[in-house]
């Protein structure tokens, strides 16, 4: 594996994303709440642009009981949701939330010296 350099942490805030394009591919990297993650642009679906998507927590949802509405809730875990159809991926493993056979490749993501990197 190879650590390239993506840019300084000034450059991506908390709450943004950068898209860039390294070795042929197109990959996403975020800044959640100051922790960084790095995932293929590519949703395994339909080769949508996933990580133009929205990012948050997983919802989840509990049967209450017959004639009753469901329970939902926030998940602690933090997904991907690609724009075109809606398909969700666990954004430290890339694994899809309804198919765990069915995976995003993600990146380790490393700051040395204030600079962000990512292995590929």
């Amino acid at each position: 594996m190879t650590q390239v350099l993506i840019c300084h942490v000034d450059e991506l805030p908390v709450g943004e994303r950068k898209i860039v394009e390294l070795e042929g591919k197109s990959i996403g990297v975020f800044n959640i709440e100051g922790k960084y993650y790095a995932a293929s642009n590519t949703c395994p679906h339909r080769g949508g642009p996933v990580c133009t998507g929205r990012v948050g927590n997983e919802l989840l949802a509990d049967f209450v009981g017959v004639g009753l509405r469901v329970k939902e809730h926030f998940g602690p875990n933090l997904v991907l949701a690609c724009p075109w159809h809606g398909w969700e991926f666990n954004m430290e493993t890339g694994v899809h939330l309804g198919d765990p056979q069915i995976s995003l490749p993600v990146y380790t993501v490393t700051v040395q010296d204030k600079e962000i990197f990512i292995e590929i």
